[in-house]
């Protein structure tokens, strides 16, 4: 297992530095967060980062992410040229030594949490999921803000792109995600970069959109359509533990085992109780005890069955005064590092 932290590039206030100080990390994940979706990734670009990264003794071996297009998610006339620009992008990735994409298919929002800030009983705070609040909002009526919303939209952007997903269901949005990947995956084969999808985070439909990668059954149907290694996912924890009808032990293995776990995003969340019985989760400390996941049995299921890949800590708290990027701070981030290290060479020792 490769242990790699993210990092948000120069303007991140966690510096390569610090993450270089993090005991097992030998890579970051990163992007490049300037160029527009839709738009080719300059190789000199891409270069001046890795070269960037490099420098400061650290690899830079997967990207997170490289943005699919709304309209080719739409399946629109406009997709094939933009799916090209993609192709482009994965080949100069390639050339730069770059083994792993991670992306997703998510229509409009990426991940949405209901609160940034959500205080916890030990006086740390972290994101957290309320149905109850998710259930109040209608981007179609109101202007919001949510982790995961895609600002860039004006009211009226937003409006029009989601009136254009009305005729898209959960068929459709598969169909146009198998047509993407039968484009790409060949030029993947070739460049040696393989392109590992982020599940739907929450794993369910949001605000009446489709979502198709959720759970066993949606990533069996994609494996099934483009039956290519190259066509993997980014096993998180923390999305596809959000439903609990996902067994991750279960999961962990028998994709591991197929070769198709190409990035591990861990992390941990606590289901609480509402006297309403909605959904409520907040993102925990990364062990096993301390919040609702088998972290130790989802890497020992991983270990098991040869994962050798790519790991972060995902979503971490803000812990001892840290006013850090809402999930992204350095301390607590680290200690999840410093844990998975700790739990998988204990693993791999006692095999």
């Amino acid at each position: 297992m490769k242990m790699t932290f993210r990092w948000y590039g120069p303007t991140d206030p966690v510096s390569l530095e610090s993450i270089r100080q993090i005991p097992g990390i030998t890579g970051v994940v990163t992007a490049l967060y300037t160029i527009p979706v839709g738009e080719v990734w300059d190789l000199d670009s891409i270069l001046k980062l890795r070269d960037m990264v490099n420098a400061a003794g650290l690899e830079m071996e997967v990207i997170e992410s490289v943005p699919v297009h709304e309209e080719i998610k739409l399946g629109s006339d406009k997709r094939d040229a933009l799916i090209d620009n993609y192709i482009q992008t994965i080949r100069n990735l390639g050339k730069a030594g770059v083994k792993v994409i991670c992306y997703n298919f998510m229509p409009v929002f990426d991940w949405v949490r209901s609160e940034l800030k959500y205080k916890t009983a030990d006086g740390s705070n972290c994101l957290a999921y309320d149905q109850r609040t998710i259930d109040g909002l209608n981007p179609k009526k109101q202007t919001l803000s949510l982790p995961g919303w895609d600002e860039s939209y004006t009211k009226e952007e937003l409006d029009a792109l989601l009136a254009r997903y009305e005729s898209v269901d959960e068929n459709k949005l598969f169909d146009n995600m198998v047509y993407f990947l039968k484009k790409i995956i060949p030029v993947c084969e070739e460049c040696d970069v393989k392109m590992a999808v982020h599940p739907d985070d929450p794993p369910w439909s949001l605000f009446g959109l489709p979502r198709i990668i959720t759970g066993e059954a949606g990533i069996d149907k994609l494996f099934a359509a483009v039956d290519s290694k190259y066509n993997g996912i980014t096993l998180c924890t923390g999305s596809l533990g959000a439903s609990r009808d996902n067994d991750l032990v279960k999961m962990a293995g028998k994709y591991a085992a197929m070769d198709r776990v190409h990035f591990l995003h861990a992390r941990n969340i606590k289901f609480e109780k509402t006297d309403d019985g909605r959904l409520f989760f907040n993102e925990s400390p990364h062990p096993t005890e301390f919040g609702s996941l088998d972290i130790y049995g989802i890497l020992k299921a991983l270990a098991d069955n040869g994962f050798e890949g790519y790991t972060r800590p995902d979503h971490g708290r803000n812990i001892w005064g840290e006013d850090g990027k809402p999930g992204y701070g350095l301390y607590d981030r680290a200690l999840g590092a410093t844990y998975l290290y700790g739990v998988w060479e204990g693993i791999k020792k006692t095999k």
